[in-house]
């Protein structure tokens, strides 16, 4: 069995994360954008500027304009449900397997449409959802007209219980309707949330055959973040532990040893480099390598775990990452074109480090589109719901 140390496996993560420095110093590429929101298996998107600034970080010379053409313009990417069912920028050329694989997972355990729509309604509702999105970006309200106007007066009954609210009876579908590639977002008209078909992003769009986009899945999440376990996975995806552990048993894989633990990678995917994990990055909201990566003692490790995780969860605040590993937080303000970057080490930080940290700062405010400051001190605000 390959014996691997916890720096070689943060080496590999840091270079498929495009992460490492050099990564960071590479010539402008305005066309890697999808190519990066692919290797990282998608980018969580339920804070835009929190997508569009970690995308950027990895993409040389790329702004948040870039990225948005590349969503709503080139259309190389999409804005959909991912992993554990939570918004995400996935590449579109990837979706065929995206929705493949989600489709062929486990049902949810009290998913809402098994109590509030029979299997016949819930079939006529993704029905309805397909035709009427087919040419037009449709909000909630929209929706509803149309889906009420194919299916019946059921269909908008109020019956779901949302935000102390009560939403239309079809709106328990709507899960079901994204992981089989029904419908996925538009683009925002106003504050209000669109819902466009996914087709008009990929003509002749097909989800992928379950197996295979189960395999093809397991393959992505490994290469950017193995070697991982069953368990590590089933977290990342939002499954059972012990589905995922049969799913690992169906792929072609190879187990290693990381420091005595076993782990698994790609079978024909074992090299690894020798090289130390280096670097200095700032790392936004939720983040794909802070959410992705495991073991969580080893990349938070420490005081790192009291201060940058909530309840054990990642992604909740934005993270100093020093040589693989995160080493303190940071909090962004914007005012207009100045955006004041504070940020908190939780050790100190030598000569080298701050000039990192402060070329780190100057590139955010590139990437978002104005001047940024930096300030060394605690960050005050709490961790992101």
């Amino acid at each position: 069995m390959t014996e691997l140390s916890w720096d070689q496996v943060s080496a590999r993560r840091l270079a498929r994360h495009r992460l490492s420095p050099s990564a960071a110093g590479a010539a402008p590429d305005v066309g890697g954008v999808a190519d990066v929101v692919s290797a990282i298996c998608g980018a969580h998107a339920q804070i835009a500027s929190a997508a569009e600034l970690s995308i950027g970080l990895r993409v040389p010379g790329a702004t948040r304009d870039l990225v948005r053409r590349s969503l709503w313009s080139d259309r190389t990417l999409v804005k959909t449900r991912g992993p554990r069912g939570t918004v995400h920028l996935l590449a579109a050329a990837d979706l065929p397997m995206w929705t493949g694989a989600l489709s062929a997972l486990p049902a949810p355990s009290r998913e809402r449409s098994a109590v509030l729509l029979t299997p016949r309604q819930t079939e006529q509702v993704l029905a309805a959802i397909a035709d009427a999105v087919a040419e037009a970006d449709l909000t909630t309200v929209e929706l509803t007209e149309e889906i009420v106007a194919r299916t019946g007066p059921w269909a908008g009954d109020l019956v779901m219980e949302a935000f102390q609210d009560t939403w239309p009876r079809w709106l328990a579908a709507m899960p079901a309707a994204t992981r089989a590639g029904v419908v996925c977002f538009g683009a925002n008209r106003g504050r209000a949330t669109t819902y466009t078909s996914p087709t008009r992003w990929l003509p002749g769009f097909a989800p992928m055959p379950g197996r295979a986009a189960l395999a093809a899945l397991v393959n992505g999440y490994l290469h950017a973040y193995g070697p991982a376990t069953p368990a590590q996975f089933a977290r990342w995806l939002g499954v059972p532990s012990g589905w995922a552990t049969w799913l690992f048993g169906s792929v072609d894989l190879t187990e290693v040893s990381v420091e005595g633990s076993r782990a698994w990678v790609v079978a024909d995917d074992t090299e690894f480099p020798d090289d130390r994990p280096s670097g200095l990055r700032l790392l936004p909201y939720f983040d794909a390598y802070a959410v992705g990566c495991h073991p969580r003692e080893r990349l938070f490790p420490g005081p790192a775990a009291e201060r940058a995780l909530a309840g054990g969860q990642a992604g909740n605040y934005p993270v100093l990452l020093v040589d693989g590993v995160v080493a303190g937080v940071w909090h962004q303000r914007r005012s207009g074109r100045s955006i004041r970057v504070t940020v908190e080490p939780l050790g100190t930080l030598g000569a080298a480090e701050q000039r990192a940290l402060a070329e780190e700062v100057e590139r955010i405010g590139e990437i978002l589109e104005g001047k940024a400051s930096l300030t060394i001190g605690t960050v005050s605000v709490g961790p992101h719901a």
